[in-house]
């Protein structure tokens, strides 16, 4: 059962919750393929825990959907999920048809509006395996954190060094970026939560977001980029603000964090984030 620890001299957090060490590690996004039964493709749904949650025909637990969403078998909050992006276990946001993308972040308002209630819900998603994923099919995942647990998390910045517009929304580099070629996406509207997002505003966020990947992906295979992906082609994390203001923040991860950032909790960024929304701009 996961359990809260507080730091006895700061307001930080931590999360015990040693059952995730028994989460399965799909060998296929390393290096070596190894063949295996992916619990995320369709067919294998009887592999999953239960579906709470689908966009698509079918019935539960059963083929025919477009988007899925399973308990997490391995939680690290009480209220732990996991988004299914698609019955391809090869494509993801930068690769997939942009309705699918306005569905998974439809399936993403849906379980915020569902859990609100229930405390801090935070969704995010990890590409790759050295940006924290285990199994290769695309997915993200829900937690939901008591509102009583103090969230060491950043608040809106603003914007500036403009990758793109989009309808209402900006996809930018904030001057704050602590990540080489971190991208943020926001409402130019202030004052939502995700879940005030509105169906009509889905696309526009998909073709921000569907874009943004894209373009980093390109950038990190440039020459004009300093250094390489780590391990893989291109891994990502993003996550979903999950107060007022929302934002969708955007890491791909190109450097490890090292001695001097755990020590001292500064970032050192080694892209300015000025010439790394004209890199992106130039995509």
């Amino acid at each position: 059962m996961p359990s809260y620890i507080p730091d006895t001299h700061t307001k930080r957090w931590v999360v015990l919750a040693p059952d995730r060490q028994s989460r399965p590690h799909d060998e296929t996004i390393s290096e070596i393929p190894v063949p295996r039964v992916c619990p995320f493709c369709a067919g294998n749904e009887h592999l999953t825990p239960p579906e709470v949650y689908r966009i698509g025909e079918g019935t539960p637990d059963g083929p025919g959907w477009h988007v899925r969403v399973v308990p997490n078998k391995y939680p690290i909050t009480d209220i732990h999920e996991v988004i299914i992006h698609s019955p391809s276990c090869e494509h993801d946001i930068e690769s997939l048809p942009e309705e699918q993308v306005v569905r998974i972040l439809t399936a993403y308002r849906d379980r915020y509006r569902f859990y609100s209630a229930n405390g801090q819900v935070i969704i995010f998603c990890n590409h790759g395996l050295a940006a924290g994923a285990s199994l290769k099919h695309p997915h993200s995942q829900l937690v939901v954190v008591p509102k009583q647990i103090a969230l060491d998390a950043l608040s809106i910045e603003p914007v500036t060094n403009i990758v793109a517009k989009q309808g209402a929304f900006v996809a930018y580099c904030p001057s704050f970026s602590q990540w080489p070629l971190e991208t943020w996406i926001a409402p130019n509207k202030p004052g939502m939560t995700f879940g005030d997002m509105k169906d009509q505003d889905f696309p526009d966020v998909a073709i921000l977001l569907q874009k943004t990947l894209q373009s980093m992906s390109s950038v990190m295979q440039s020459k004009e980029f300093p250094m390489k992906p780590i391990g893989e082609q291109f891994l990502y994390n993003y996550y979903i603000y999950h107060g007022v203001n929302w934002f969708i923040r955007i890491i791909p991860r190109t450097i490890h964090r090292a001695g001097f950032e755990l020590g001292s909790g500064l970032s050192v960024n080694v892209v300015n984030p000025e010439d790394a929304a004209i890199m992106l701009r130039n995509r």
